[in-house]
Formats: structure tokens, C-alpha cells, sequence
């Protein structure tokens, strides 16, 4: 009589398992649209031309920008900050909720094994009270029609997105980095030209009180430069002030303490050569922000296809073995010390009150927000790199313009000086040349620093590296997303 009770349950449980089976080689869920297919559909009217239009090398893309400016410090500071940064750190945690995400979905594919105890005691009336004993148990819902794999590779896709917005975070960092230190060194020469100009300035507040003094000036003369040197005195307090907060913020950047105490360069770093440019399909292709972008279109198409086969009947498999044991057992013959169960449940979802369809239309729309979402990123991120380029080339014969006319500036500077220490001219027109000098260095300091900033905008707009890949992988604190599975 056991015998035969255990071999019927022993034969239900593999008609079971032969169910799954059939189920999961039945029906495979709907493969997920490729990164051209997702341009298409974001893109399909909107007409971009095969090259940028401003001036170019359509030469691919290198990675490696910040050996380019061949500054050892600068290396050094970004990977600092790579280590140290609380925005970079949290999108690595990021990163790692979204691997646990995965590892959730994918456990609900498999089948759940647990124990079950009970012991307890009650009247002998109550019969159940009174079993006590172990029992091993395993669940499984069979994925007949996707809907658990499709949250899968939803999950997957989010960690790939997320992985990729972690990407372009050690960019952007690496590229926020890079722009603070040239700030910081620009505030630093801005310093030395106020200190400059108030020691030219101080001469003069020399020079005039001479002249007063030997009858050869006035008193209003030596004000006038007393209020010349307070001015550019002055100056020199802001540009100190300046040059201090641009510290701090680089140092935060760099998870320091923000206290102005990191030196900066007494000289712009150098500004590299040309850069290729590559094509406009490519910068879609390379940047991690639209790779992120486009991994965002595929999660949501599989939450559509996850909330369609929710629709559907679910069918749950589950067994169980185990021993029990009491007085009643031991004193009925009929009862068996061993225990085992087989069962399979279906359910069909026949009237929920709209909350299925409900779903079916709200992953729908937000597939289709994902898409225009898509679509705005990618046209942003074409003009960066469009308005990169025609920066660098206004800025490039900027400079040549302002070096130019600073250097004049300079010249007439001193010329003035010079005439009127022998009395040819008069202090007013001294100074109004020393405001133009002054006005004249800061503009091309400006230029140059904005024109580095610019070719840290283009770096980043192109979607190149800031180092190899080898380096790039050596400052990333979290393991790297794994590779993209299959969708069946």
C-alpha cells in the first residue's frame, strides 16, 4: 500500500517536471531592439548628415584625452578623484543595487527549496496539534509565457544602463576635474598680473610724489596714483579670493577638504594638437550617456512584454518529503512515520478591474517616453559636439587676436611710462594705458583658459576616454557589469 502511494507520487512529480520542461522550450520571449533599430525609431525623422559641420577630422575617435595635455598633475588629480569622490561613489553603488536587481530577477526562475518544522502539543482530542516533524519543500512557477524572464531582462538592461551611466559619471568627473585645475591655475595668474599692475603702480605713486616734491607735479597728480595703486590693490584681494574658492572647489572634487590649500599651476597647461572628430553616428555610438539611453528603450520594452504576460495563466509546480512523528502515529498502524505531496497550481486571471490592461498601457507609454527621451538626448548630444567644434575654431583665432593686442598693449604701456617720467605726457593718459594692459592680459588668459575648458567639452561631447582602457578599468572601484545574456 506505500509502496504504490509513493510510486503515484514519484510519477506525478516527473509528469510535472515534463510539463515544465515542455513549457520553457515553447515559448521564448521576444528579442529586444538593437541600438540601429532604437536610432531608427528615435530618429527616423530627423535627417543627420554623414559629417559634422563644422570643420573636422572624420578620422575615428581616440581614446587617452588627458595624457594629451601632458600634465603629470593633472593625471594624478583626476584619478584622486576617481577614488575619492562621493558623486562617483554613489553611482558605483548605483551600479551594485542594480546587479542585485538582476540576481533577484533571475532567482525567480528558479525553483524555492526550504524546511518546514513544527512541534507542539495540545488534548489528545486535537489530533494535528500533536504532529511534529520536518518537512523539505520546493515551489516553482513555471515561466510559461515570459513574464518573469521579460522582468529579467528588463532588470538586465537597467544594469547595463546603469553601468553605462557610471561611465560617463568617470567622464564627467574626470572632465569637471580637469576644467577646475585649469581655473585654479588661470585664478593664479590672474593673481600675479594684480600683483604686477600694483607694483607698476606703486612706481608711479614714486614717481608722481618726486615730482611734487621738485615742483614738477601735482598734489592731485599723486592722488590720482595713490587711487590708481588702491584700485589694482584692490584688484589683488579679489583675485586672491577667487583663486581660493577655485581651489576648494577642485579639492572637492577631489574628496579632499575643501582648504585652499592644493597649489595650482603657475603656468596654463599647454594646449595639445588636433583632434579627430570622427562621424555623427558615432558620437550616438560611443558616448555611455546615450548607450545608457538606449539600454533604458530596451528595459521598458520589456516591461511591456512583462505586463502582456501577466495576462496569462501561472501555473506553480510543488513537492514535499518529509517525516513526522507523535503518539497517535506510533499507536495507528495506518499512518505513515514518512510523508510526501505533489501538487501543481494554475490560476487565470479573469476580472481584475482594469489593473491588467491598466499596466499594458502604462508600460507602453513609458516605452514610448523612453524613445523620445532617447531622441532629446541624442540631438543634445550632436549640437555639444558641433558647438565644441565651432568654439574651438572662434576661440583659436581669438587668441592669436588677443595675444596680439596684448603684447601691443604692453608696448604702449611702457612708452607712456616712459614719456611721462620725462614730462611728454601726464599721468591720466598712464593710467588709462595700464587699465587697457590690465583689461588686455585678462582677456587672453581668459581665451586661453576657456579654449582648454573647450577641448575638455569636445573630449566628452566625442565620447573618448580620459585614459586606455586599461586605465580606465584600473580606476573603477565595482566590478564591471557582466555581459549581456540572451533575451530567451
Amino acid at each position: 500500500m506505500r509502496a504504490a502511494t509513493h510510486a503515484r507520487r514519484i510519477h506525478a512529480l516527473h509528469a510535472a517536471i515534463a510539463c515544465a520542461l515542455v513549457a520553457f522550450t515553447g515559448c521564448a520571449v521576444l528579442r529586444e531592439p538593437t541600438g540601429a533599430e532604437v536610432q531608427s525609431q528615435a530618429l527616423g525623422r530627423t535627417a543627420i548628415p554623414p559629417n559634422w559641420s563644422a570643420e573636422a577630422s572624420a578620422a575615428q575617435v581616440d581614446d587617452g584625452w588627458l595624457s594629451t595635455f601632458d600634465d603629470p598633475t593633472l593625471v594624478q588629480l583626476v584619478h584622486e578623484a576617481l577614488a575619492n569622490n562621493p558623486d562617483l561613489l554613489m553611482a558605483a553603488a548605483r551600479v551594485e543595487q542594480a546587479n542585485a536587481q538582476v540576481d533577484m530577477a533571475e532567482a525567480q526562475l528558479k525553483p524555492a527549496i526550504g524546511l518546514l518544522g513544527r512541534a507542539g502539543s495540545k488534548p489528545v482530542a486535537d489530533l494535528v496539534p500533536l504532529l511534529s516533524g520536518v518537512m523539505l519543500r520546493l515551489s516553482w512557477e513555471i515561466d510559461l509565457w515570459g513574464r518573469m524572464r521579460y522582468a529579467r531582462n528588463a532588470a538586465r538592461a537597467a544594469r547595463d544602463a546603469s553601468s553605462a551611466d557610471y561611465r560617463y559619471a568617470q567622464q564627467s568627473l574626470a572632465a569637471s576635474v580637469a576644467r577646475a585645475w585649469f581655473v585654479a591655475s588661470e585664478t593664479r595668474l590672474q593673481m600675479q598680473l594684480a600683483d604686477e599692475m600694483a607694483t607698476s603702480a606703486g612706481r608711479l605713486v614714486d614717481l608722481t610724489e618726486h615730482r611734487e616734491r621738485v615742483g614738477a607735479g601735482s598734489e592731485s597728480e599723486t592722488l590720482i596714483a595713490r587711487s590708481n595703486l588702491s584700485t589694482y590693490d584692490d584688484a589683488r584681494q579679489q583675485m586672491q579670493l577667487a583663486n581660493r574658492q577655485a581651489l576648494r572647489a577642485l579639492e572637492t572634487l577631489l574628496g579632499r577638504y575643501p582648504g585652499a590649500t592644493l597649489g595650482a599651476r603657475d603656468t596654463l597647461t599647454p594646449f595639445p594638437g588636433p583632434v579627430p572628430a570622427g562621424i555623427p553616428m558615432d558620437a550616438l555610438n560611443r558616448r555611455p550617456d546615450m548607450v545608457a539611453a538606449e539600454r533604458r528603450v530596451a528595459a521598458a520594452f520589456d516591461k511591456v512584454g512583462e505586463a502582456k504576460a501577466a495576462m496569462l495563466p501561472t501555473l506553480t509546480l510543488s513537492a514535499g518529503y518529509g517525516r513526522i512523528s507523535n503518539e497517535v502515529v506510533e499507536t495507528r498502524e495506518d499512518l505513515e512515520q514518512t510523508t510526501s505531496s505533489v501538487a501543481a497550481t494554475g490560476v487565470m486571471p479573469i476580472y481584475t478591474g482594469g489593473l491588467l490592461t491598466g499596466q499594458v498601457r502604462l508600460r507602453t507609454a513609458e516605452q514610448k517616453e523612453a524613445v523620445a527621451d532617447y531622441a532629446r538626448r541624442a540631438l543634445i548630444a550632436l549640437g555639444e559636439v558641433e558647438d565644441a567644434l565651432d568654439a574651438e575654431r572662434v576661440l583659436t583665432e581669438r587668441e592669436r587676436i588677443l595675444r596680439d593686442a596684448a603684447s601691443a598693449s604692453r608696448r604702449a604701456t611702457t612708452l607712456e611710462e616712459t614719456s611721462y617720467r620725462i614730462g611728454k605726457s601726464d599721468l591720466r593718459a598712464v593710467n588709462q594705458r595700464q587699465l587697457a594692459t590690465w583689461a588686455a592680459e585678462i582677456a587672453l588668459l581668459s581665451v586661453q583658459r576657456e579654449r582648454l575648458s573647450r577641448r575638455i567639452d569636445l573630449h566628452l561631447a566625442l565620447g573618448g576616454n580620459f585614459g586606455t582602457a586599461e586605465e580606465v578599468a584600473s580606476a573603477t572601484p565595482i566590478e564591471p557589469a557582466r555581459d549581456r545574456a540572451g533575451t530567451n
